[in-house]
């Protein structure tokens, strides 16, 4: 390929926003002179890199808007500490078959035992796959929506949390809510049903759920468009920030 050409196509993949392109067009000529690729197959191993590209950017600034606390896998979990977990059940739910139709996931268990791991993996595989997400505790979402509220953006704040395509709300449960606090919980989950996916973490059961937004009418309207299309995944095992304080204590032991 001559110089006069290479610089030509440069020029026109930056004009045309494929940057790849142009980096990497030397490269590709190459490899489409080793392997005797044709026209068609050139063409084709061109586009697919700078879709490739283009994907991973995408997600990278996907994770980076999402407000995730980490960017854990669902390979970082380990199944075997949670043997009454079904990872089946997990894995199902990371083909975001669930997402595609809308639906929500519930996580539901004691403190420490993987809740929020498990709910950030699955966002960030909804992620890689193309899906806008965001991440929020329940205090934090209704401490800013309550602000919003005071200074008259209350509409404009919801938007914030009824846009992404998935919206991951945690530690439902820690905090009881007043009536007023669980009103605009619930506006989220109406706005949301059957128009964007809900992962959800709680440390309560269900029927606990009156206490914690301080009306049972209200938790029953909450609960009602939230299970109607959702996956419940129960863990109840023991805590792996305990198991790791004790893996420590015993080293500090052993070492003194």
């Amino acid at each position: 390929m001559s110089q006069l050409v290479t610089a030509r196509i440069r020029s026109t993949a930056a004009k045309l926003g494929l940057p790849h392109l142009a980096e990497g067009l030397s490269q590709y000529a190459e490899r489409a002179d080793e392997g005797k690729l044709g026209y068609l197959d050139f063409l084709d191993l061109v586009l697919a890199e700078e879709l490739a590209v283009r994907d991973d950017r995408r997600f990278r600034q996907g994770l980076r808007l999402s407000k995730l606390p980490h960017h854990k896998t669902l390979d970082d979990y380990d199944f075997a500490f949670q043997p009454e977990l079904d990872p089946r059940k997990v894995k199902d739910l990371a083909t975001l078959s669930f997402v595609e139709a809308k639906a929500n996931a519930a996580l539901l268990g004691p403190p420490g035992v993987g809740k929020t791991h498990l709910a950030v993996a699955l966002a960030v595989a909804a992620c890689r796959a193309g899906f806008s997400i965001y991440f929020t505790t329940l205090d934090d979402m209704v401490r800013h929506l309550k602000t919003a509220e005071s200074a008259g953006r209350l509409a404009g704040k919801l938007r914030a949390y009824l846009r992404p395509s998935v919206l991951v709300v945690d530690e439902v449960g820690y905090q009881p809510l007043e009536r007023a606090e669980a009103n605009l919980v619930f506006q989220v989950i109406s706005k949301r049903y059957e128009k964007g996916s809900i992962i959800l973490t709680s440390n309560k059961t269900f029927s606990e759920w009156g206490q914690v937004f301080g009306d049972e009418v209200l938790a029953t309207a909450i609960l009602d468009r939230l299970l109607h299309h959702c996956d419940v995944i129960s863990i109840n095992g023991p805590s792996y920030r305990l198991k790791n304080r004790l893996a420590a204590i015993e080293r500090d032991t052993d070492a003194a």
